[in-house]
């Protein structure tokens, strides 16, 4: 692939391209999740974070765990669906839910919760973790723009 490179036959967008396609499928099924916990809160025209970034973390983290594995396509899927729902502009969220430089951290359910709150579509448990998604909503929101 180096060769490819050297000789000016494979550019950068193809290699991020083909890196793109390398991805395994998303375990989780994004398209039928309830997203009325961000688009009943994050509203326009203004999308206030102080809305927008607690609803974001009410929905993802339940699911951090698959958004947090960079093999997968989960975090692109999801945010595609939340776009589509929420109709919401290009970046919105990668600009303004920031927490640190491991992204959006997620609270460990209380004792006896964590069952009902990371039950998914898929039937999966997942353990709340910190959501590194800042990092990749940046990165999201470059290659949808």
């Amino acid at each position: 692939m180096s060769w490819l490179r050297e000789k000016g036959v494979l550019s950068k967008c193809h290699f991020i391209e083909m890196m793109l396609n390398c991805f395994i499928a998303c375990p989780v099924n994004f398209e039928f999740q309830n997203y009325t916990i961000i688009t009943s809160k994050c509203k326009g025209p203004k999308y206030p974070p102080s809305l927008c970034c607690p609803a974001l973390k009410e929905f993802a983290c339940p699911f951090s765990d698959e958004l947090n594995d960079l093999s997968n396509d989960c975090a692109s899927t999801m945010f595609s669906y939340i776009n589509l729902s929420g109709k919401y502009p290009p970046g919105l969220f990668s600009s303004e839910c920031r927490e640190g430089k491991l992204g959006l951290a997620c609270d460990a359910p209380g004792p006896g919760s964590a069952q009902e709150k990371a039950k998914v579509n898929s039937g999966v448990q997942i353990e709340y973790k910190l959501l590194p998604v800042t990092a990749l909503l940046l990165v999201l929101s470059l290659l949808f723009v």
